[in-house]
């Protein structure tokens, strides 16, 4: 599998998990610069379940994400935007 696609099936599935409205979750993906960018959008309630306390949350999926990409010598980082209700 791609290792960009994998990506975006790895973040799709974790936070779709963790979320409360998962058919709210939506992720897209850009390439900038060499870098490719995964922005997830979420619905209000659900900020702080994938955000976590202290950014915990997300911090740990940084973390898998990046230690992903560069096992596959790509660039990537993770964006979580809120959607307005």
């Amino acid at each position: 599998m791609e290792p960009v696609l994998a990506i975006h099936e790895f973040l799709d599935y974790v936070v779709g998990g963790l979320a409360e409205h998962p058919e709210a979750v939506e992720i897209d993906h850009e390439e900038r610069e060499g870098v490719h960018c995964y922005r997830v959008f979420l619905h209000p309630e659900d900020s702080g379940r994938v955000i976590g306390r202290g950014g915990k949350t997300v911090g740990a999926i940084r973390s898998l994400v990046l230690a992903s990409a560069q096992k596959h010598q790509i660039r990537a980082e993770v964006e979580v935007v809120v959607e307005r209700e």
